[in-house]
């Protein structure tokens, strides 16, 4: 069953215009953290490769292509969590970092802390030589177009996140049986200005213990914290439930609890895996003994060799 990658791009309702793009980028980077995967390295490797293809995909909303907050700027939350150590590293709010994963990794790494916020995490970057980008850099003119759209007196603000793509994610499974795990996001659209979410918070956002599994979450933010949504799916891993099962019945108790919709990747020390959503799309693709597993609405499972393109 192992080494396997499962990676997801937003659960989110995704125009068809672009579906494909949002399909094949996680297709790409399940490939990316499978290719780390066969050539012996750790699933920490893995998640951060296959997280740092989506953040550089404008079609998802991390590094370029993140949402806008009120202003007009970008700010971005990351986590990684490491399944043999139970080490973790994330940032909150951050600007201009093209790849807030690695900047996550780092704070598990070289510091003795679990998150560093705003200016603190850039002055952090700073003294890791991690190079600063422009703002304007990580911009879409697709997010500039929802902000401002937003901004409307007349906006519908639930018809505005339509199309905003979601948080990226992923999770693995290496040779040796760790599981790790990285979520990143741009947040939500038209934020206030230091909103941080679900994703750079243990349990939340994600979670990984080699003893059950491990899991990147994707959704409301708010909803997910209120049900610390990663935890409550290994929780279920922990009381016997397969990880479909136990994917589910988190979502189901976040919707029927706080009206929360979401998706996750799971994956167990074995390599049985699930990616599992209540919203009406969520793209994802997974890769394990040199199938690539992808989909993007409820019941959708299409499989290939890892070496064709999609």
């Amino acid at each position: 069953m192992l080494p396997v990658v499962v990676v997801h791009g937003g659960a989110d309702h995704i125009p068809k215009e672009r579906s494909e793009k949002s399909t094949l980028g996680v297709c790409s980077a399940a490939r990316a953290g499978y290719t780390i995967l066969q050539g012996g390295g750790s699933s920490m490797d893995a998640v951060v490769e296959a997280v740092t293809f989506l953040e550089n995909n404008p079609s998802f909303n991390a590094g370029c292509g993140s949402v806008l907050n009120i202003k007009g700027e970008v700010e971005m939350d990351a986590i990684v969590m490491d399944g043999k150590t139970l080490g973790s590293g994330a940032v909150s709010a951050v600007r201009n970092i093209a790849n807030p994963i690695q900047l996550a990794r780092l704070v598990m790494d070289k510091t003795s802390h679990a998150c560093l916020t705003a200016e603190g995490a850039n002055r952090f970057a700073r003294s890791m030589s991690v190079p600063e980008v422009p703002l304007e850099s990580l911009i879409t003119e697709y997010s500039r177009m929802r902000w401002t759209k937003n901004l409307a007196a007349d906006a519908n603000p639930v018809e505005c996140q339509i199309g905003k793509m979601g948080t990226v994610g992923a999770v693995a499974v290496d040779v040796e049986g760790n599981v790790a795990c990285a979520t990143s996001t741009g947040g939500i659209l038209n934020k206030m200005e230091g909103r941080v979410g679900d994703t750079p918070c243990i349990g939340s956002g994600g979670y990984a213990d080699n003893q059950v599994g491990a899991v990147s979450t994707t959704g409301h933010g708010e909803a997910i914290m209120k049900v610390t949504l990663a935890r409550l799916i290994l929780f279920h891993v922990e009381q016997g439930q397969s990880v479909e099962a136990a994917s589910d019945l988190g979502l189901a108790f976040m919707k029927s609890r706080v009206h929360g919709l979401g998706g996750v990747v799971t994956v167990d020390p074995q390599g049985r895996w699930a990616a599992r959503f209540s919203s009406l799309q969520m793209s994802w693709a997974a890769a394990q003994k040199d199938t690539l597993h992808y989909g993007l609405y409820t019941g959708e499972h299409s499989t290939q060799s890892i070496e064709k393109p999609v």
